[in-house]
């Protein structure tokens, strides 16, 4: 029996890139899949959700376009050409990652398979009732919808009155009204789809404010856009119960309710870890998550686990990095995981994004800091293209050594942006050399170089 050098479960961004990054060292790679390579980010949520933000982003300016001097008439959106679009683009790109696949040799299996201990040092994996072995194993099989015990919310999931985002994205037909439960990254950007093209949006979050750990004038700033533009939000509120035609929740109001044709459950991710036969390695979990090192090893040696199932940082690009880290300590090349500089984007328009510490998580870890915050106004590209923008560039520094510490940015294209920000901290420049940096002109990014300015 043919005894692989690498066997990866699970066929998402951590996955597919392990089995490529892996496959281009000369290691006999097999990748099992049960769905569509590219996982949840490519089928159900990154890319899908970009394409369908952007068709909404193109119908908004053109509404709003005779401040700019461009007539445009009758305006009217079709979400169904929008789902077919967004479907064509997911399909060539799921195609480009199995052609990729092919062409690094990669063995792949769309079935759903499970570890099976070990047979004379080598790794078992079951699938399709048929064994397979491999001298090491990556574990790469991603998150699902957290679902909280909310009364009757199983059964509304069930019958289709609540949606996650898997079932929304594909809708041929735009509700009249659309409740969303949880206010994070995943939630922000649907209900801004939606209410961009003419539903009816109320957003429910448990916490005090929206987008979760996102800078907290950065949240207040976008929240304060989106509800300019019609959608409805409940903060501090708990979700009691889901009924079949409202939404019970409670605040410092007291008990409410709120009507909608649909509800887009939206309170968070879990790692999917369960029947993948970890117990048959002893592999450590952590509320149901696997737990990790710097390299991406398990307790068990010779077993890794990337992307949303070691519950680290459920972003894409952090599956990336993992998967390269994880390669490289099966060859022996020095590398390790570092999490601190990994950015954050929210694609709403405008868009958020975040780098490094904020104010209050750099306070929590002991530092003394200020704050530098710059309109983006003082770029000149944003005030020639964005019309009463309320966007912004802000510097989280340590106060002695002015060290920058985080960088926060709310406005367009600050999903662009925030890369040149991630190198400023990785590479621990002084602000001295960053004030050097030549920024092209005009360019929204300059509104970084203003605000190093500052300092």
């Amino acid at each position: 029996m043919e005894i692989f050098d690498l066997i990866v479960i699970g066929g998402g961004p951590g996955g597919y890139l392990c089995a490529e990054r892996a496959a281009e060292k000369k290691l006999s790679v097999a990748l099992f899949e049960e769905k569509s390579l590219g996982g949840t980010c490519l089928n159900e949520g990154c890319i899908p959700t970009k394409a369908l933000l952007n068709s909404a982003k193109l119908y908004r300016h053109a509404k709003d376009s005779g401040v700019f001097g461009v007539g445009a008439a009758d305006v009217t959106y079709d979400h169904e050409k929008a789902v077919a679009r967004k479907d064509a683009v997911v399909k060539s790109l799921v195609s480009g990652v199995a052609a990729t696949m092919r062409r690094h040799k990669v063995r792949v299996i769309n079935a759903r398979a499970k570890a099976a201990g070990r047979s004379d040092g080598a790794f078992k994996v079951e699938a399709q009732g048929e064994t397979f072995l491999a001298k090491r194993l990556c574990i790469a099989s991603g998150s699902e919808t957290a679902v909280p015990p909310i009364p009757g919310l199983k059964e509304a999931l069930k019958c289709g009155r609540v949606l996650t985002n898997r079932e929304i994205l594909d809708l041929k037909g735009l509700p009249a009204s659309l409740t969303v439960i949880g206010g994070g990254v995943i939630g922000l950007e649907m209900a801004y789809y939606f209410s961009s093209v003419g539903v009816d949006v109320t957003v429910l979050e448990l916490l005090d404010k929206i987008a979760g750990g996102t800078d907290t004038d950065v949240s207040n700033a976008l929240l304060a856009e989106c509800a300019g533009r019609g959608m409805a939000f409940h903060l501090s509120s708990r979700v009691l119960e889901v009924t079949e035609d409202a939404v019970i929740f409670e605040n410092k109001d007291g008990r409410q309710e709120t009507r909608s044709a649909l509800v887009l459950l939206s309170a968070g991710r879990r790692a999917k870890t369960e029947g993948l036969g970890l117990e048959t390695l002893g592999i450590e979990q952590a509320r149901g998550a696997i737990i990790t090192d710097k390299h991406l090893c398990t307790n068990a040696a010779g077993v890794y686990a990337v992307g949303d199932c070691n519950g680290r940082l459920m972003l894409a690009h952090t599956a990336y990095r993992e998967a390269e880290v994880a390669v490289n300590h099966m060859l022996g090349i020095k590398d390790e995981m570092r999490y601190e500089h990994i950015p954050a984007v929210i694609y709403t328009d405008p868009e958020a994004a975040g780098v490094g510490e904020t104010k209050q998580s750099a306070q929590e870890k002991g530092f003394d800091v200020r704050e530098i915050t710059v309109p983006m106004q003082y770029a000149g590209r944003y005030a020639a293209e964005t019309e009463k923008g309320s966007g912004f560039c802000k510097l989280v520094l340590e106060t002695r050594t002015k060290r920058l510490l985080g960088l926060h940015l709310l406005g367009p294209y600050a999903s662009e942006m925030i890369l040149a920000a991630e190198l400023m901290l990785d590479t621990r420049l002084p602000y001295e050399r960053l004030q050097r940096l030549v920024f092209p002109h005009p360019t929204v990014g300059e509104v970084i170089r203003e605000t190093l300015f500052k300092i």
